[in-house]
């Protein structure tokens, strides 16, 4: 974790709303997700916009300071469908997706899986996949999520339920 908080930090204020969505979603009926994507800007702040879905949930907006790398939360569209956040990530660019799925296990016990969906095309630019790839872990940290589960298509996104089955 030591090299990617040298290229990324996130700040107490984030850190704390981070914490507040995955305890909040905990106890969930719908599902929630957080997208966070990253534009390399040259001379210019870096932007990450993260876009909350649920019905009831506020979205956020990070951007990135060029200067300190630090990552500041600001207000964001709203989703309610798996389909939708699907249909607002990039062809050609990667993402962070924190995603909390209440489901019924086969077994007939519920489940709340909090995972990180690390979004990469195939044609992703490789500056941004190695930027990306260099704060996998801290995000994952940062985040406190069970796993990482890295999704191509996005019929992955709106077929994450099978997947999250599959794997608890």
């Amino acid at each position: 974790m030591a090299s990617e908080s040298r290229l990324y930090a996130f700040s107490p204020e984030t850190k704390e709303k981070l914490r507040k969505f995955r305890l909040g979603t905990s106890r969930a009926k719908d599902p929630q997700a957080i997208i966070c994507k990253a534009h390399l800007l040259s001379r210019r702040p870096l932007r990450r916009r993260c876009q909350v879905y649920n019905k009831l949930t506020v979205n956020l907006l990070d951007i990135i300071d060029q200067k300190s790398q630090e990552i500041r939360p600001e207000n964001g569209e709203v989703y309610t469908k798996m389909t939708d956040v699907a249909d607002e990530l990039p062809d050609s660019s990667p993402r962070f997706i924190l995603l909390s799925y209440p489901l019924t296990l086969k077994s007939g016990r519920p489940s709340v899986p909090y995972v990180l969906l690390y979004w990469l095309p195939e044609n992703c630019n490789p500056n941004s996949r190695m930027m990306y790839a260099g704060a996998v872990e801290l995000m994952r940290n940062t985040a406190q999520v069970n796993r990482v589960i890295e999704v191509e298509e996005e019929d992955d996104i709106i077929s994450i339920e099978s997947k999250l089955q599959s794997e608890d």
